[in-house]
């Protein structure tokens, strides 16, 4: 029987090359060992060869070649575009996240460096006496750090006298074996 190489049968029969291949490797179509491809075993797997014009066949075969290569990279031009904008969005929320750290260390950066000798809370402070509303005459002495202020009455806690000893502490099993130490 005749023997056809991959090209020629896929000449005709219209399939790409690689579809014989995918063929063979699937182990449909078997090759001999000089590499050829006998006829009977195309007409098993493929049935007979098309008669029609084989301009028209190749022209089609193209044709749905090139679709398909159209499609395939339509998909990866529409996958990369949507790995684009999630790479987009994903940068301005790291500028975003950095703008607010920015800020962050900025702040503290400012409270480290204000002075520290003057610092008193709200609740710290005395409200400053009006002498035109205020009936007192004389003013509370404030205290500037550097002098000792005055010994005022020590009010003492009262101790009591009779204090009763601690019971020395008992073990976890003790508890169990003598109960009423």
């Amino acid at each position: 029987m005749k023997k056809l190489s991959v090209s020629e049968l896929a000449k005709l029969y219209g399939y790409s090359r690689q579809a014989i291949y995918t063929h063979i490797n699937k182990g449909n179509l078997s090759k001999g060992s000089d590499g050829l491809i006998d006829f009977t075993e195309a007409l098993r797997v493929f049935g007979e060869p098309k008669k029609k014009d084989t301009t028209v066949n190749q022209s089609q075969s193209i044709n749905s070649q090139t679709l398909t290569e159209v499609d395939l990279l339509k998909r990866q031009v529409d996958i990369l575009e949507k790995q684009l904008n999630q790479a987009v969005q994903r940068e301005n929320q790291s500028l975003e996240r950095e703008s607010f750290y920015q800020e962050q260390i900025e702040a503290m950066q400012r409270l480290l460096e204000a002075p520290k000798t003057n610092m008193t809370t709200f609740t710290d402070q005395k409200p400053s006496q009006d002498i035109t509303t205020d009936p007192r005459s004389e003013p509370e002495p404030k205290d500037d750090g550097l002098t000792t202020p005055e010994q005022t009455e020590n009010k003492r806690i009262p101790v009591p006298e009779h204090v009763e000893p601690e019971q020395p502490k008992r073990g976890f099993w003790s508890r169990f074996f003598r109960p009423y130490d």
